[in-house]
């Protein structure tokens, strides 16, 4: 007869492998998950845009956010891109925000920018720049993953206003 540790450590065992492979196969099921989200971004307004007395140039844009990104459940977040003579990719952060259920998934937002658009030096007059909504898919169990959708044709003004 076995003793009583003994069964606790074959039940315990048995619990941990059954565990385990109902995490594997969540963590697979992955694999088949293809979102397929649409967004869409309006500049509506340039607010100002001002050299500030360091010698940065400093953007605020009112901004129409919409998206539909129904099959996730994930964290956000709108940047600006854009090029200069010393770095090829310059990332600023605009806006972010967490999608807590799928039901919250399919949005529309009128906002300005929540983060400040400064660029170090005067590089921003006359630019082009992209708005990308940047996503990371958190499940509760399996990989995170991440992805984006790039909408162009954004420019700066010449001058300061």
């Amino acid at each position: 007869m076995h003793s009583f540790g003994y069964r606790a450590n074959a039940l315990l065992t048995f619990a941990v492998t059954i565990l385990a492979l109902m995490c594997a196969m969540a963590s697979l099921s992955d694999n088949f998950n293809s979102p397929s989200p649409t967004a869409e971004v309006q500049v509506l307004n340039i607010n100002w845009f001002q050299k500030k007395p360091d010698g940065d140039d400093e953007v605020s844009l009112t901004l129409n956010i919409s998206g539909k990104l129904t099959n996730f459940v994930h964290m956000e977040y709108k940047a600006a891109e854009y090029e200069t003579p010393k770095n090829e990719l310059n990332q600023v952060s605009l806006w972010d925000g967490i999608i807590p259920t799928k039901e919250h998934a399919k949005f529309w937002i009128h906002t300005t920018n929540k983060y400040r658009f400064i660029d170090q030096g005067s590089n921003l007059r006359g630019k082009d720049f992209n708005l990308t909504l940047h996503w990371h898919v958190m499940p509760k169990t399996g990989k995170m993953f991440a992805d984006k959708i790039a909408m162009t044709g954004f420019r700066l003004p010449e001058t300061y206003r």
